[in-house]
């Protein structure tokens, strides 16, 4: 499952276009962020961390372009 943060690290409500279940694995979830960043960006969301269960499997990953 991924987590919803601003750009300060805060915990966000996760905004309508999130994905708030779990995905089946690790790479599912990976394309759909890659599918649905721009619209998470436009909702408020600067950043991403990927959890399985309440572990942290990475990030934080910000969403903004480099």
């Amino acid at each position: 499952m991924w987590r919803y943060e601003g750009v300060d690290g805060a915990v966000l409500v996760p905004p309508a276009a999130a994905v708030t279940e779990g995905f089946p694995t690790q790479s599912d979830a990976e394309s759909w962020i890659g599918e649905t960043w721009r619209e998470l960006l436009d909702a408020g969301v600067e950043q991403v961390t990927l959890l399985e269960g309440d572990r942290e499997v990475y990030g934080p990953m910000g969403l903004r372009p480099s």
